[in-house]
C-alpha cells in the first residue's frame, strides 16, 4: 500500500523543501542551482511534492527554456529512497510541463550524485564527456533600473585587452586596483584594504577616461560617469545634485564611478566671501568619506591639471592613489601603431620610422593621425590620375557604372583596376598625416607634468 503521494507545490511547501535541501547538502551533495533559484521555480515555474500526511519527503524543480526543459532540483528524504518517489515525481513534472510543446527534457546532477535510478526508470539518458560551464553575471535584474537612472553601463569585457600599449600603465593599474578589488578574500588574507578611490592625472589625451572604464570593464562592474556640467542646472545646485546622485549609486551593488575633470569641481578654494563653487568643493570632500565606507565600488577622478586641485583634496585618506598617466613610450608607440594600421599592409609599413617620427605624441594624437592616413589612403585609391584613366577605360568599354563627364565613381576604380589598386595606406601616408598632426602636449605641458610626477604622485 501506498503511504505518499505526489500534488502540485503549495507556498505552505518552503519548509519542506528547506529540510529537502539540508539532508541533500548535508549527504555531501551541492546541488547545481542555488537554493535561491530553487525557491525562485517553486513560485514562478513548476514544482511537484512527495507527501507523507502532510510531511514533504520529496519534491522535484523545473523551468522552461524555449522549447527545452530543465530539471533544477530533484531530491527524496533518505529514509524515503527506494520507492519509486523520485520516479514519480519526474513524471508528474513532465506531464505538467507537456502543454508547452517540449522538445526536450534535461538535467544537470553534480559528479557527486550517484542516486540516478529515477532518471534512467523515466527515459533519461546519461550523455557522457559533457562539461558544465557556468558564469555569474555582474549586474542583476535588480540594479538594472537604478543604473538606468544614472546613466550607467556595463562595459563589453574586452576594453582592457584593447587598451593597446601603456604597459606601464597597465600593470600599475592592474596590481593596485584590480587585483585587490577582483580578489577581495585573497587581499583581506594578506591585510590588504582594497582601494576607494583614485586619481588619474596627466596632460590631455593620455587615456585617463579609457582606463577608467577599462577598470570598470576588468572588473565587470558598471561605470558610472558623473558629469557636473550637466547637475549645474539641477534645482537643488550642483552641490545638492552631487549629494543626490551619489545617495543613488549607493544603491548598486558594485560601481566604478568616474569624475572627469574634477579640477572644475575640486580647486582650490579661496576669496572673501566664498564663491558658489568652494559650497561645491565643500560638499565633495564630505561625499568621499562616505563613499569610501561602501565596499564594491571604486571612485575613479581624472584631471588635466592637478596643480589646480585644493590640497584638502588630494590628501590621504581620502584617495588611495594619486596615479599619472603620461604620453606613451615608443613601445607603446609601437603597440598602438601595430593596432591602427589595417592588417593587409602592416607588414610593408615602416612601423619603427612612425614610431621614432611621434615621439611627444598622445594616444589620441596617433589614433587621428592612423585615421588620416587611411582617408588620404582612400582618397588617392580613388581620385588620383591612375584611377581617372581607369574610369574612362571602364567608360570606353561600356560599363555603365564609370564615371560620367569626368568625375569618377569610386566603384568603377575598383572594378577596373582590380589588380593594381591600392589596398591601403602606405609608409608615407602615414608619415605625411604625422608632419600635418598637431600634439596635444606641448614640450612646456609634458616638463611640468614630470615635476607633478615628483610632487604629487602616489602610488
Amino acid at each position: 500500500m501506498t503511504t505518499w503521494r505526489i500534488r502540485d507545490f503549495h507556498p505552505s511547501d518552503l519548509d519542506g523543501m528547506l529540510n529537502l535541501w539540508s539532508a541533500l547538502t548535508a549527504s555531501g551533495i551541492e546541488p547545481v542551482y542555488s537554493l535561491s533559484e530553487v525557491l525562485a521555480s517553486c513560485q514562478a515555474d513548476y514544482a511537484t511534492v512527495a507527501v507523507h500526511g502532510e510531511d514533504v519527503v520529496g519534491a522535484a524543480v523545473a523551468r522552461a527554456a524555449h522549447e527545452q526543459g530543465w530539471i533544477v532540483f530533484l531530491a527524496i528524504l533518505p529514509e524515503w529512497r527506494s520507492r519509486g518517489i523520485g520516479t514519480a515525481l519526474l513524471a508528474s513534472i513532465e506531464r505538467r510541463m507537456a502543454p508547452l510543446g517540449l522538445t526536450k527534457l534535461s538535467a544537470l546532477m553534480p559528479d557527486t550524485e550517484t542516486r540516478v535510478d529515477a532518471f534512467t526508470a523515466r527515459g533519461f539518458k546519461d550523455v557522457k564527456n559533457l562539461r558544465f560551464f557556468e558564469r555569474q553575471i555582474p549586474v542583476q535584474r535588480a540594479e538594472l533600473g537604478p543604473l538606468a537612472q544614472l546613466g550607467g553601463r556595463v562595459l563589453p569585457r574586452d576594453l582592457w585587452e584593447n587598451v593597446a600599449g601603456m604597459q606601464r600603465e597597465k600593470q600599475l593599474l592592474e596590481r593596485r586596483l584590480v587585483l585587490p578589488l577582483a580578489e577581495a578574500e585573497l587581499a583581506d588574507e594578506f591585510g590588504v584594504v582594497p582601494p576607494r578611490a583614485v586619481v588619474l592625472f596627466g596632460p590631455p589625451g593620455t587615456g585617463k577616461t579609457t582606463f577608467a572604464k577599462a577598470i570598470a570593464s576588468r572588473l565587470e562592474w558598471p561605470f558610472v560617469e558623473v558629469f557636473p556640467s550637466r547637475l549645474a542646472s539641477d534645482s537643488e545646485g550642483l552641490a545638492g545634485a552631487l549629494r543626490r546622485t551619489f545617495t543613488e549609486i549607493a544603491e548598486l551593488e558594485h560601481a566604478v564611478v568616474f569624475l572627469d575633470e574634477v579640477e572644475e569641481i575640486a580647486s582650490h578654494r579661496a576669496g572673501d566671501p566664498p564663491s558658489p563653487n568652494q559650497g561645491v568643493t565643500n560638499e565633495l570632500l564630505k561625499i568621499i568619506p562616505a563613499f569610501r565606507e561602501q565596499s564594491g565600488r571604486l571612485l575613479v577622478c581624472a584631471t588635466n591639471f592637478i596643480r589646480a586641485l585644493d590640497s584638502a583634496f588630494l590628501r590621504h585618506g581620502r584617495f588611495d592613489y594619486v596615479i599619472p598617466i603620461g604620453l606613451p613610450d615608443a613601445e607603446a608607440r609601437s603597440a598602438m601603431w601595430q593596432r591602427f594600421i589595417p592588417e593587409a599592409v602592416v607588414d610593408s609599413v615602416d612601423v619603427e620610422r612612425l614610431v621614432e617620427r611621434t615621439e611627444g605624441f598622445s594616444p589620441a594624437d596617433i589614433e587621428f593621425a592612423a585615421r588620416s592616413a587611411s582617408q588620404r589612403a582612400l582618397e588617392k585609391a580613388v581620385y588620383s590620375p591612375a584611377a581617372v584613366v581607369a574610369a574612362v577605360v571602364a567608360s570606353a568599354a561600356g560599363d555603365s557604372d564609370a564615371a560620367d563627364d569626368g568625375a569618377v565613381r569610386p566603384g568603377a576604380h575598383a572594378a577596373g583596376t582590380e589588380g593594381n589598386a591600392r589596398r591601403g595606406p602606405t609608409t608615407e601616408d602615414y608619415l605625411e598625416a604625422i608632419a600635418e598632426t598637431k600634439t596635444t602636449v606641448s614640450d612646456e605641458v609634458a616638463a611640468a607634468f614630470l615635476e607633478d610626477i615628483e610632487q604629487l604622485a602616489r602610488v
